[in-house]
Formats: structure tokens, C-alpha cells, sequence
């Protein structure tokens, strides 16, 4: 659907701004050019571990015919970006990611950033926080590698329970990425709670809430916590809306639209290309979102704008590139 028929041009723009700009793996794009957005997906991930991975470890051929055909269903079903929640050493490939967005029309946006352990190179524990923010900011600035692609946000993982010390100090890095590019850092945070000691350091760098994503925050699935983390800026990822959860999802999703419409997001985590897998193992189509939650969505009595909202608007404001900070 167009943008405009959706929520008209004059009100999308004034939700993200009329120089909104959005890093993706095919080059900058206005944030009003994004359409419908998943907000947390996989194409290729390898979890073999940071000390094994490699794009050698699979045929890149073979993972561009096995996912192009799930992109071009997913196009069909009316969504028009993904964002690409793979980060380094979890086997970010930016260059497939640009092939596969040219051959099905899908937007695709990449990140900069390192999950957890064990998926951080050794020496990852030994670097401070200033060197691997320094590592992501020339990532954000010039490109990843040699492909000139360029990162869109900043994802991290952190640990359960409260926050280890090399956790800490990747939240801290991406704090200071985040503070020197404008990108936004999504979080993955099993727990949420452990997302409020993520929002502290992020004021110790002096950034606001609203640079967070909490992702997979509906799987504790606590309105006040969430409220908590609401208030003070965070975005709310709840990304784990499958067809076996749809109900619950369905009643989270409205009691948090009734809370906090602005601040939502909704995705599936769904994919991918799995390395090691014979073929690439089983993947779980993206397309069953757009297709199949938005009507019931409906019947549980959420408005189109709220849906809309929820698919396009939040999305746009979400990865639009903020100002600097300092």
C-alpha cells in the first residue's frame, strides 16, 4: 500500500521529518520511502560460534536462491522493508543482503554492533569500550569491509540477569556509537528487566531512552515493567508473534496500544538461511504477519491507522537517523 493512501504524505512526514534518513544495504533512502516495515528478522544466521564463523562455511549462492523466493512472497504480502537483526560474527553477510534486496524489490537494512558470548571474538573482552565504539563508527561512517554498505542501527545482545561486565561494556559502546552516529541500538534482552540497567548506562553517556529498542520485549510479557521502560523512552519490540501465540499476542498488542501506541513494534524473528543446515535447515516464512495478524488484529477492535501505525509510521520514526548527540 502507499504510504500516502495509508496516512497521507503531509502526516507521515511530520512524524519523522522532512530529512529523515534511512541507511540501507542498496544506499540512504528518505524514511518516508520505507512502506511497510518487519522490524526484526533474520535472513542468514550461523551459530557456530565467533572462533568458527565464516562466509566460507556456506555457499552464498546456494543462501540466495533458498531465501529469495521468501522475499518475493514477503513483497507480495505487502511489506516493503526488512530489518536484518544479524550482527557480526552471527554471520552478517551485507553483500548477499544487497544482492537479495536488488533481485525482490525488499529494502533490507543491516547493522553494526556484536551479540554475547559465544558469539564475541576473544579479543572483544579484552578492548574497552571507546575501542569498539571506534570499530562501529567507522562502520556507520564509511562502510562496512569493502562493500560501502552502510549499517542502519546498532545491535547488541545482552546476557540474562544483571548485566555481565563485557555486556556492560558493549552497551556502553554502542552508547557511544549511538551518541556519535544518531543510530539507534536494539537491544537483544532476554529478560526486560535487564533492559533498565541498559537505559542507565545510556544516560551515563548522556543519550535518551528513546535510543533503545528493547527486543523481545513481549517475551516477559509484564505491562509494568513495560511502562516502566516506556517512560522513559524506550522503544518496545515485541517481536516473537507467531500463528501458535497469535491470541496472546493479540491481547498484549492491544493492551500496550492502549498505553504506549508510539513506542510499539511488531515483528516475528522469523527466517532464515541457518549455516550448517543441510540446504540451509527449515525456514519460517516472513509473510505470515502481514497476511494474517493485522485482521485479527481488526477483530479485536485496533483500528487500520493504529495498524498502520504500528507497520509504517513507528518504523519510519524508528530507524530514521537522529542528530548527533555531542
Amino acid at each position: 500500500m502507499d504510504i500516502a493512501l495509508a496516512l497521507g504524505t503531509g502526516v507521515l512526514l511530520a512524524l519523522v521529518g522532512p530529512d529523515g534518513r534511512v541507511e540501507t544495504v542498496t544506499g540512504t533512502v528518505a524514511a518516508s520511502e520505507l512502506g511497510r516495515v518487519l522490524t526484526h528478522e533474520h535472513v542468514l544466521v550461523d551459530f557456530v560460534g565467533a572462533d568458527q564463523v565464516s562466509p566460507e562455511r556456506y555457499d552464498a549462492g546456494e543462501a540466495f536462491a533458498a531465501m529469495l523466493p521468501h522475499l518475493v512472497d514477503l513483497k507480495a504480502a505487502g511489506i516493503d522493508t526488512l530489518v536484518e537483526c544479524t550482527p557480526e560474527w552471527l554471520g552478517r553477510d551485507p553483500a548477499l543482503l544487497r544482492r537479495l534486496s536488488e533481485a525482490s524489490g525488499v529494502l533490507l537494512i543491516t547493522n553494526t554492533g556484536f551479540y554475547r558470548d559465544p558469539y564475541l571474538p576473544h579479543w572483544a573482552h579484552e578492548a574497552t569500550a571507546e575501542e569498539l565504539a571506534a570499530l562501529w563508527i567507522e562502520e556507520a561512517r564509511g562502510g562496512i569491509g569493502g562493500t560501502g554498505i552502510k549499517p542502519g542501527f546498532i545491535k547488541i545482545a545482552v546476557n540474562e540477569g544483571e548485566l555481565s561486565e563485557v555486556q556492560a561494556k558493549i552497551v556502553r559502546a554502542a552508547a557511544l556509537t549511538s551518541r556519535a552516529t544518531g543510530l539507534r541500538i536494539h537491544s537483544h534482552t532476554t529478560t526486560a528487566a535487564t533492559a533498565l540497567e541498559q537505559l542507565d548506562i545510556l544516560a551515563e553517556v548522556g543519550l535518551p531512552g528513546s535510543r533503545l529498542v528493547v527486543v523481545h520485549a513481549d517475551a516477559t510479557p509484564d505491562l509494568d515493567l513495560h511502562g516502566r521502560l516506556a517512560a522513559r523512552g524506550a522503544w518496545l519490540s515485541y517481536d516473537g508473534i507467531r500463528a501458535e501465540n497469535a491470541e496472546a499476542k493479540v491481547e498484549l498488542v492491544c493492551d500496550a496500544l492502549a498505553r504506549w501506541p508510539d513506542q510499539l513494534l511488531i515483528s516475528q524473528d522469523a527466517g532464515w538461511y541457518q549455516v550448517g543446515e543441510p540446504s540451509g535447515g527449515q525456514v519460517t516464512p516472513w509473510s505470515w504477519l502481514p497476511r494474517e495478524f493485522p485482521p485479527l488484529l481488526r477483530v479485536a477492535g485496533v483500528t487500520e491507522e493504529q495498524v498502520e501505525g504500528l507497520l509504517i509510521a513507528n518504523p519510519a520514526r524508528l530507524l530514521a537517523i537522529q542528530p548527533p548527540e555531542g
